[in-house]
Order: structure tokens, then C-alpha cells, then sequence
């Protein structure tokens, strides 16, 4: 028996398969494209993510030379992204990213609700709730004619199935649900007159039973009816429940994200969101947008391509380069502390040179910046953790898991297979394991540690001091320009 783990995220899917036991058996990607256009707008294929799926189950499955009969249980995770399924609306999945109800997500944090307290005071143009405004507004042929509008997660297993579900966990932590206060805030809905959209679907909570794959899915899929698919959820949650429990998770992938337990409502931080992991759990979210896409960004300047373990491994090989260079990574605009959108970054000492050597440079400092943003992040929860669990592609490097020790002062624990796969695989296997605790506890695995260097401990604290101060300077001129 194999549990089949999909994670899609802002240009791959990446399947996995494991034994019951939690053992990662093969693991295989394929990518699919970002559809840029003006405005702030991004978004992506269904037809093209879908396609990806099924390629990157297929190769999973050949890798491990497993029949479809073997596989008994998937679920997916995704990123925040909004499938909208209604005739003439190209591409049809709203971005995570898309920036286009920025102006609708200023008027919906000018009121006075516990959906906007829950999203810090500010709710982002990232998530559901503006996105529904702005497509009522510039698209009511589209609104007029949905049959169905959902979290990338839910839309996967929709398709799987064709059994409508949402999971809690997209559902809390992204659209106007409030799960300890009935659910739908029927109320925002009225105020702005989004209560049209198709929204009857059961709510289930992650790793809940949704059924069996229709017989389209399986055969789009490559596997059997008999094959059962669970709740999953946003894959930064799927990257907590993956990593090493009962203590702070940073996922560092794309963007970064730092989840832990027990934290109050508070300005700038989204949460706490019950059950959105677990069921007796409230988890909270503090996060950076885009690190992951702005150290890739800075990888496609060079001649030759080079993959990130290699200009990583180039950077630990040699003294650490550029240490004039000074960057605030928010490029994409802030979540945490500032919860500004509109937010640009900043590069202090950026040379012209434009060799490898150079970009070596602006590659480290940049990620420098971005453990330093983490280091912030951290602070604004009130959290002094000595131990962070780490997830995501970043993690994947020692060098970066050393960076992140020394920037923040706490040990990072990292679980060497991929904490996000497993997560979802957790909530594949949980039906058949008792529930979501006991799988989690079945596909631990023994964890490394890196603690930090005390001979680094200088050079982060003068970074951390100079960063503080770029972002004074920031917002003085900011002031000076009226913005």
C-alpha cells in the first residue's frame, strides 16, 4: 500500500509516495507556467496545473515501480491561489500573488470585523475575500455565471472526486469563515454583496475523508477508483504539520511563512486560525512574501544558470562575499511587521559588476536580508524560541539552515525529507491511521540540528543593526514623498 502526496506550488507540482510506515518511497515534479499580466495581476492554468499532476504522479509511480492498485490514498496541499470556474474567465486561476484587490483590500480593512482582526488589522490582497470583491465588481458576467469558485486545494480534489468539500484550513485562514463562530460571516458578505457565489460545500477539517476518485479523476490520474482522497490544506500549513512538532515552523520556500501555536490576535499577524492544522489547535502565521522568488530572481541574472545549491555551495567554499551590500528583501511588499502591500525593498552597495563573482555577492546578502526579515518576524509573534523547525526548498542547503541558526539565535531543526510532501501525505494517511495526530507520529523521522556559530554572532548582529536602520531611512523617505 502507497499514500500519494501532491504539493502545487507557484510553478511546480511535485507528487510523492510513501509507504504506510511514512517512508518516502520516489518523489518526482513537473512545472507549469505563471500567466504575468498588467496591474498586478498573475495567474495560472488549471488545465496545465492538473496536467502537471497527473505527469508528476505517473513518474513518482514509475520511479517506484508501483502499479495504480498500490496507491490507496492522496490528498493535495496548494498555494492560496483562486480557482475560478465560470465560462470566459482566462486563465482561470487567480495567483496567490495577484495584487489586483489591493484597493478593495483597503476597504475591507477599514471596518471594524473579526475576519479583519483575525487577518492582523489588514487584510492582504493575497487572500480570498478582496479577490471575491474586485471579481463582483470588474467581472459580473464571470460573477454571474460561477459554478464554482475555490482554494487551489479544494478545486484538486473537487476534480479528483467530483465530491464538493473545503477544507478548514484554506477556508479559515483565507476566506471570510469563521470556524468558532458559526462559519460564514454572512455579514461581510452582505456588506459587499459577494453572498452570490456558490458556497454550500461541507467544511471539512484536514485529513477528513473526502471519498473515492471518480472515474474521470482516476483515469486522468493513472489510478484506481479504490484510491481515497483526504482534506489537505495551504501548503505552508501542510509544511507545519510536516515538520518537527511542538515548536515554531518556518517554511522557506517562495515566500516565508513561521507558524506556531498560542498566540493572541495581533497587528500584522494572520490568526489565530482554529483547526486549521489540528482540530483542538489555533495556529498563527507571520511571513514574508516572495524571499524565495527574489533569490531566484537574482539566479537568473547569471550567464550560465546555475541551480541554487550550486552558487550556495560556490558562496560556502570561499570567505563570505559582499558584506557591504545591505538589503530589506521586501520586494513584493510587507506581511509582517508592516503589513504594506505596497512596500518595496531597498539594495545599499549594489556595484555594477555583473560577473558571477558579483552576483555571488548580491545572492548572499540578499538571503542574509531575508533571515534578518525572519529574525523580525519571530520578534513580532513575542517569540524567543531556541528551536525553529525548517521546511521548505531553502532548507535543503546547510548553508541556509546555518544562516538562518546564526540570524535568528535559535537551533534550526530540519527533517531531511520534504516537510511539505509529508505533511500532505500525513493527512492522506490520516483516515487510515486514527487521525491526523496518530499519522503525524507515524511519519516522523529523525530530525538534524544545526546550532549557531558564536563566531558569526558579530557579523549578524551588525547586520541587524544596519538593517533596522535601512528601514527608518525607508520610511523617512516614504514620509518625504507623501506616500
Amino acid at each position: 500500500m502507497l499514500i500519494a502526496a501532491v504539493d502545487v506550488g507557484s510553478a511546480r507540482a511535485r507528487a510523492g509516495l510513501y509507504t504506510l510506515q511514512g517512508h518516502l518511497v520516489a518523489r518526482a515534479s513537473r512545472g507549469f507556467a505563471t500567466l504575468p499580466s498588467p496591474g498586478g495581476q498573475a495567474g495560472f492554468a488549471f488545465a496545465e496545473i492538473w496536467q502537471a499532476v497527473a505527469d508528476a504522479l505517473a513518474e513518482a509511480r514509475r520511479m517506484a515501480g508501483a502499479s495504480p492498485a498500490q496507491v490507496q490514498a492522496l490528498a493535495f496541499d496548494a498555494t492560496c491561489s483562486l480557482v475560478v470556474d465560470a465560462p470566459g474567465f482566462s486563465p482561470d486561476v487567480i495567483a496567490w500573488h495577484d495584487h489586483r484587490a489591493v484597493a478593495e483590500a483597503h476597504e475591507v480593512s477599514a471596518i471594524a470585523h473579526e475576519v479583519v482582526a483575525r487577518a492582523g488589522g489588514s487584510v492582504s490582497p493575497e487572500m480570498q475575500t478582496p479577490k471575491l470583491i474586485w471579481l463582483r465588481r470588474n467581472r459580473p458576467e464571470v460573477w454571474a455565471g460561477l459554478r464554482g469558485i475555490r482554494d487551489l486545494c479544494d478545486h484538486l480534489a473537487f476534480r479528483a472526486t467530483g465530491l464538493p468539500a473545503r477544507s478548514l484550513c484554506a477556508m479559515a485562514s483565507k476566506w471570510p469563515w469563521l470556524p468558532d463562530r458559526g462559519g460564514w460571516a454572512d455579514d461581510l458578505l452582505a456588506r459587499f454583496d459577494i453572498a452570490g457565489f456558490p458556497h454550500d460545500e461541507p467544511v471539512l477539517a484536514p485529513g477528513s475523508l473526502i471519498g473515492p476518485l471518480s472515474e474521470q479523476g482516476a483515469a486522468e490520474l493513472g489510478l484506481d477508483r479504490e484510491c481515497v482522497v483526504a482534506t489537505g490544506l495551504i501548503d505552508a500549513f501542510s509544511g507545519a504539520l510536516g515538520a518537527a512538532p511542538d515548536m515554531p515552523a518556518l517554511i522557506a520556500g517562495t515566500s516565508n511563512c513561521v507558524m506556531a501555536a498560542g498566540i493572541r490576535v495581533t497587528p500584522a499577524l494572520w490568526g489565530p486560525y482554529p483547526g486549521a492544522i489540528l482540530r483542538d489547535e489555533s495556529v498563527t502565521e507571520g511571513g514574508q512574501s516572495a524571499t524565495g522568488a527574489l533569490l531566484e530572481s537574482i539566479r537568473r541574472q547569471y550567464a550560465d544558470a546555475p541551480s541554487h545549491d550550486d552558487i550556495l555551495a560556490r558562496i560556502a567554499d570561499a570567505p563570505e562575499p559582499a558584506p557591504g551590500i545591505h538589503v530589506l528583501p521586501d520586494f513584493k511588499g510587507s506581511r509582517t511587521p508592516f503589513a504594506d502591500p505596497l512596500m518595496r525593498g531597498v539594495i545599499h552597495g549594489l556595484p555594477l559588476d555583473r560577473d558571477a563573482a558579483a552576483l555571488d555577492g548580491l545572492y548572499w546578502r540578499a538571503a542574509v536580508g531575508i533571515a534578518l526579515g525572519t529574525r523580525q518576524v519571530i520578534a513580532h509573534m513575542g517569540l524567543v524560541p531556541d528551536r525553529i523547525a525548517l521546511a521548505g526548498g531553502q532548507a535543503r542547503a546547510a548553508l541556509m539552515r546555518q544562516l538562518y541558526a546564526d540570524a535568528i539565535g535559535a537551533e534550526i531543526h530540519w527533517q531531511p525529507e520534504d516537510a511539505v510532501l509529508r505533511g500532505t501525505a500525513i493527512a492522506a494517511a490520516a483516515p487510515m491511521l486514527g487521525g491526523i495526530r496518530a499519522a503525524r507520529a507515524r511519519f516522523a523521522r529523525e530530525v538534524q540540528v544545526t546550532r549557531p556559530d558564536p563566531a558569526a554572532r558579530l557579523r549578524r548582529d551588525r547586520d541587524w543593526k544596519i538593517f533596522q536602520r535601512m528601514q527608518q531611512h525607508r520610511a523617512e523617505i516614504s514620509d518625504m514623498q507623501g506616500e
